[in-house]
C-alpha cells in the first residue's frame, strides 16, 4: 500500500505450498514470509509491533488455529486477507468472504490468478 517493497505473509501448514507461493510472488517482485501455523504468524505479529505484512495469504485447514480463526483475529487490522484451500466448501467460502476476505482461491490455483489477486490486494497495477 504505497510501500516500495511490498511483502506478504503466507500461512500454510504445508511447507512446500508456502515455498512455492513465496517463489511465485518473488517472481512478481513481491517479498514474502512463510509460517507453518496461524499461531506462529500471530505470535510474530504480537511480539514484533513493527512487523506488518501488506497482505496475508491464509490456508483454511491447519492444525491449531485454522485460517478463519486467524482471519477473525486480523479483523480491523486493515491487512487484506486472501484465503486458499484445497477443500472448497460453500459455507466456509461464504464465512470467509462475509468476514472481509479480499479473495478466496481453491488449490490448485492458477499462478497468474494468485499473482493478480495479490497485486489487487496490494493496490499494485497488474504485471503485463
Amino acid at each position: 500500500m504505497g510501500n516500495a517493497d511490498p511483502f506478504v505473509a503466507i500461512v500454510d501448514d504445508d511447507e512446500s505450498v508456502g515455498r512455492a507461493i513465496r517463489r511465485l510472488l518473488r517472481s512478481a517482485g513481491i517479498g514474502a514470509d512463510t509460517y507453518l501455523s496461524g499461531d506462529a504468524f500471530l505470535d510474530t505479529l504480537s511480539s514484533m509491533p513493527s512487523y506488518r505484512p501488506d497482505c496475508v495469504i491464509l490456508d483454511i485447514q491447519m492444525p491449531g488455529l485454522n485460517g478463519l480463526d486467524v482471519q477473525q483475529r486480523l479483523k480491523g487490522s486493515g491487512i487484506p486477507v486472501i484465503v486458499i484451500t484445497a477443500h472448497d466448501d460453500v459455507a466456509v467460502r461464504s464465512q470467509a468472504l462475509a468476514s472481509g476476505a479480499f479473495g478466496y482461491l481453491c488449490k490448485p490455483f492458477d499462478d497468474s490468478l494468485l499473482i493478480r489477486t495479490v497485486q489487487a490486494a496490494l493496490g499494485i497495477a497488474p504485471s503485463p
